[in-house]
């Protein structure tokens, strides 16, 4: 499915209705550069699981923990090397936890994404709009 967006509400809402879509172990890819909106899609899905507190991409941590009607454990691979590295800060146990996990950069542990991961590619157009691409589930 293909979406445009032409303001961070509109893609806090998308992200939105992602997160209704999720169930318990769902893995969503957020692919995009730096600005892209990510983040934003990330609040959204919080929003829609009742999660009350701000939502920050965890550059810095690598990840967030975060309790609503299911847990959220949000991550940012920017700053890994890669799968190595992901394994070694224990990032694959968050792959297969009962919440769902949001993964910013996920392009860096590629081949250890399992089936079923939904994949959500974020554009930049020329006019700043976003294209939005999502793969795997039906919003």
């Amino acid at each position: 499915m293909r979406f445009t967006s032409s303001s961070a509400q509109e893609t806090a809402d998308l992200g939105f209705r992602i997160g209704k879509a999720c169930t318990a172990g769902s893995i969503v890819s957020l692919r995009g550069s730096l600005g892209a909106g990510k983040t934003v899609l990330a609040k959204g899905i919080a929003k829609a699981l009742n999660i009350s507190e701000a939502i920050v991409s965890p550059t810095f941590t690598l990840m967030q923990e975060y309790e609503g009607t299911l847990p959220l454990y949000h991550m940012d691979l920017y700053r890994i090397s890669g799968a190595d590295e992901f394994e070694m800060i224990g990032g694959e146990e968050m792959l297969y936890g009962n919440g769902v996990t949001l993964i910013e950069w996920s392009e860096k542990i590629q081949d250890m994404l399992p089936d079923g991961t939904i994949f959500v590619d974020i554009s930049i157009m020329p006019d700043s709009r976003r294209e939005i691409t999502i793969e795997g589930i039906e919003v």
